[in-house]
């Protein structure tokens, strides 16, 4: 088994290549936007990059702000509103790990303030929304890097490499993409009063309003108004993937079956059930978010007339064909974003484009949202991938 440490050395632009170019005494002044739990786990993973300093900090909910300057940046300016974050000069990059329905609206803000910005998936809620940060990004010059962290793993890229660049798999004929989750629990009914820290406006910014409501604050993942449930979160993560490994190119037709199987008769709008098949130029693609009790191992799995290969962000394992014959396994331990982060960094001082640039990602998010899109009008959608649009009925 090799390290992340070995494995790292298979990145194009390493971190001691990195600092022997641009010297070790640059500083990177980070804002972050967003500071739930996932703000928090990558904020953890940029500071283990020395040349990052937490300048400023945002949420809505100040309560989050004081624990976040507590616990990571005691230095940082806590902030409720990420205009005035983008004000401050020190601020050279920006994390936005806010709610799905703001990461088109923060990501654009951020690169017509001059910032660089590595925001979280999905790329954003809504099929128009994707190439209008593209054009930002290139009108500004900025570097948008999209959370999709597998573009920068060794335990991605390597097999990507042996089996299916060089062949060895032959042709890929079918792909099983699947992430399934336990069964829903009720969404959060408290606190029943808005805090009085809590800016629900600000929180609420693009999407319609309504009353305050805890459910929809503390798991927005279940309410499509905010998000694409499923499908965008675990969805953009593995169809992406596939581009990686397949080409990037959205596909010709999407088509969902599922829906709310575990009614917890609580409001939510996300099915919990997604089975989605995508027909692409040659090859088809299952994507399953089931809601089990005993979920199998998440993962991908790519089928070739030569073989089948397994990848998971710690695993990858090839299986030859033929009766007996014996699988190769690879394992890497480790977070798999600390890779993703680092290229951002290099990237915000090179100039070159990230592994997760907008434009890839802008190509990988349409296959999700075409699936929210089959679920909400219960029918097949034919698509263009060179018009980018669904046929009409």
């Amino acid at each position: 088994m090799i390290t992340r440490r070995e494995a790292g050395q298979m990145l194009a632009v390493t971190a001691v290549s990195y600092s022997r170019i641009l010297g070790a005494n640059d500083r990177v002044g980070l804002g972050v936007i967003g500071l739930g739990n996932r703000g928090r786990q990558v904020t953890k993973n940029f500071l283990k990059n020395p040349e990052v300093e937490v300048r400023a900090v945002c949420d809505v909910w100040r309560t989050r702000v004081e624990r976040f300057q507590q616990e990571l940046a005691p230095h940082a300016k806590g902030l409720g509103d990420h205009r005035q974050l983008l004000e401050l000069k020190e601020i050279d990059a920006v994390l936005n790990a806010t709610p799905d329905h703001w990461h088109k609206g923060i990501a654009i803000d951020t690169m017509q303030a001059g910032k660089d910005i590595y925001s979280e998936k999905p790329m954003c809620r809504k099929r128009e929304e994707a190439p209008e940060m593209v054009k930002v990004a290139r009108a500004t010059g900025r570097i948008c890097q999209i959370g999709l962290q597998q573009r920068s793993a060794p335990i991605y890229l390597e097999p990507r490499e042996r089996f299916v660049k060089s062949g060895t798999i032959g042709k890929i004929s079918h792909i099983d993409a699947v992430w399934h989750t336990g069964v829903p629990r009720p969404l959060p009914t408290e606190p029943a009063q808005k805090p009085a820290d809590l800016d629900w406006m600000q929180f609420l910014g693009p999407v319609s309003y309504r009353d305050w409501n805890p459910g929809q604050y503390l798991d927005f993942r279940a309410f499509l108004d905010f998000n694409g449930g499923k499908m965008t979160d675990f969805g953009h993560h593995w169809l992406d993937v596939v581009h990686m490994y397949m080409g990037d190119r959205a596909c010709n037709s999407a088509v969902f079956a599922g829906g709310i199987f575990h009614d917890q008769h609580d409001g939510r709008t996300a099915p919990d059930t997604c089975n989605a098949l995508f027909e692409y130029d040659g090859f088809s693609v299952l994507f399953q978010s089931n809601a089990y009790g005993t979920p199998p191992e998440y993962g991908i799995t790519f089928y070739g007339d030569n073989g089948k290969l397994f990848v998971n962000r710690n695993r990858w394992e090839f299986t030859p064909a033929g009766k007996g014959a014996t699988p190769v396994v690879q394992r890497i331990p480790g977070d798999i974003t600390l890779d993703h982060v680092r290229n951002f960094l290099n990237c915000c001082k090179s100039r070159k484009l990230p592994n997760g640039d907008a434009a890839i990602a802008s190509i990988s998010i349409l296959p999700p949202l075409l699936g929210v899109q089959s679920y909400e009008e219960k029918r097949r959608l034919k698509f263009d991938p060179e018009r980018l649009a669904v046929y009409p009925l």
